[in-house]
């Protein structure tokens, strides 16, 4: 029987996409032993303003130059299915490729506010969570409610090739080299010329 793929899902605004993305998708790749990482562009985070949002095109547009990579996949089911918030998005994916392994790819920064996402407890036991160690975030998103409600489900680092597999809830920390990239420092720093992708 063929085995099931591996699917590692990296949601955000892309505003806009940047070697940081890239770097986290290339160690969830290697780390995880997946097949594909799928950019999953948001249309607008509920947590994010609207001030400085690029137009939805031109962040998927950053999002495609980034991903110019054989096992890299932007995907806008966001957009094209009208899904707001990450637990509807992972329910629609776990119905509509029920044969498909899917894991959630996010850095530690966004570990830090989990328990802010809407259901963010029901998102844990549907899909498996990778979190992607990132300064200066690390000691604060270990001690945030979705670490402390999750602890006995957290695989350590060395098993993170069998977190696709693994019945959820389940998660793994994984320290990897750091980028000092982001997407808030492109913005300011460089203005509209930000999306222009850097690598």
């Amino acid at each position: 029987m063929r085995a099931k793929p591996r699917i590692g899902l990296l949601g955000g605004s892309f505003n806009p996409a940047h070697a940081g993305h890239l770097h986290i998708a290339l160690e969830a790749l290697k780390r995880l032993k997946l097949d594909e990482v799928w950019l999953v562009v948001s249309p607008q985070n509920p947590l994010k303003s609207t001030q400085d949002m690029a137009e939805y095109g031109t962040r998927v547009q950053s999002a495609q130059q980034l991903a110019h990579h054989p096992r890299l996949r932007v995907v806008e089911i966001e957009q094209q299915h009208g899904l707001r918030y990450t637990v509807d998005t992972v329910e629609w994916l776990k119905h509509h490729y029920p044969r498909t392994q899917f894991v959630w790819l996010m850095g530690a920064d966004n570990l830090a506010g989990f328990h802010r996402w809407r259901a963010w407890q029901r998102i844990a036991r549907q899909v498996p969570i990778a979190v992607m160690d990132r300064a200066p975030y690390t000691l604060r998103a270990l001690n945030k409610p979705f670490a402390r409600r999750y602890q006995h489900a957290r695989l350590h680092a060395r098993d993170a090739a069998l977190l696709s597999q693994a019945e959820s809830p389940a998660w793994v920390y994984l320290t990897i080299p750091r980028h000092p990239l982001s997407s808030t420092w492109l913005r300011k720093t460089l203005g509209s010329r930000a999306f222009l992708v850097h690598t």
